[in-house]
């Protein structure tokens, strides 16, 4: 009984747990990538198609592959997928993450650093939707679903709010043209995405909030994304001044207007957590 024990404690730990559920979530990603990949090229279909197709199933495959594990692992119901209150956790998402890109957008148009020079089909957006789509589940899984949700189990919320905004800044430290500016708006950035996950306790909404700051900032207005290649957009714009200002060839996300509205909508997430006691204390003073 004791050797069980210890076993048990092992195989629940924290850490233990990270590790299994990290391993098994980017094999199924990487595994369903190749496939999708695979089966999709002897189709006669588009190339952008071919993308838009791909991420949706390997989205799917992630978000499944999420809720079967954690539902055998930890024997709970998996309510950080859960369909109610879909309605309101995506528009919440969706609107945040779309005001706020948009808001950042606009400081550099004051400013005379974004000018629009023409108007692309919407045909345009598919590949940056795909994009943005798969992207922001994969991320939000790892990091707020993964990461933050074990060490907030034990650590409690504000620990674990930092812990993984810091992974999270640290995961784009391999984007090409990061900037100290960068790493600490994508840092920030991260605190946003983690109050999304507190107040909501779904991941519903990070996500959509996730999407909608990426997909706005590239699909719609034109810019680059965390310091990747340009994609197909709506509207081709021209970016130019100062790098605080516009990002550089980070894009707009690594300027100082996009860090202090990232943090305005973390305190905003964070207050309303605070009055619908959603705030989780770390074990010692339960």
């Amino acid at each position: 009984m004791e050797t069980l024990t210890t076993k048990q404690k092992t195989f629940n730990s924290p850490i233990i747990k990270i590790i299994l559920a990290l391993v098994v979530f980017m094999a199924v990603v990487i595994i369903g990538q190749q496939i999708a990949s695979k089966l999709l090229a002897l189709t006669p279909l588009d190339k952008d198609y071919r993308n838009l197709l791909k991420g949706l199933f390997v989205s799917s495959a992630a978000v499944f592959s999420y809720i079967l594990f954690f539902k055998k692992y930890d024997k709970r119901a998996i309510t950080e997928f859960s369909t109610k209150g879909l309605g309101r956790n995506l528009t919440i998402g969706l609107l945040m993450g779309f005001i706020l890109q948009s808001l950042t957008i606009l400081v550099m148009y004051l400013n005379g650093n974004y000018s629009i020079e023409a108007i692309n089909p919407v045909s345009y957006i598919l590949i940056p939707f795909a994009i943005m789509f798969t992207v922001a589940i994969i991320e939000e899984i790892l990091v707020r679903g993964i990461i933050f949700r074990i060490i907030e189990e034990k650590l409690g919320t504000y620990i674990s709010l930092a812990i993984s905004s810091i992974i999270f800044g640290a995961f784009h430290l391999i984007n090409p043209n990061g900037t100290l500016i960068s790493s600490i708006c994508i840092t920030t950035a991260g605190f946003l995405l983690g109050a999304a996950f507190i107040y909501s306790r779904n991941l519903w909404m990070p996500i959509a909030l996730h999407f909608a700051w990426n997909f706005t900032q590239s699909g719609i207005y034109g810019a680059i994304t965390s310091g990747n290649a340009k994609t197909n957009n709506l509207i081709e714009a021209k970016i130019q001044g100062p790098e605080f200002i516009t990002g550089g060839e980070f894009g707009p996300e690594g300027s100082i207007e996009a860090i202090l509205f990232c943090a305005l909508g973390t305190i905003i997430f964070m207050v309303l957590s605070h009055k619908n006691n959603q705030i989780i204390k770390p074990y010692w003073k339960k």
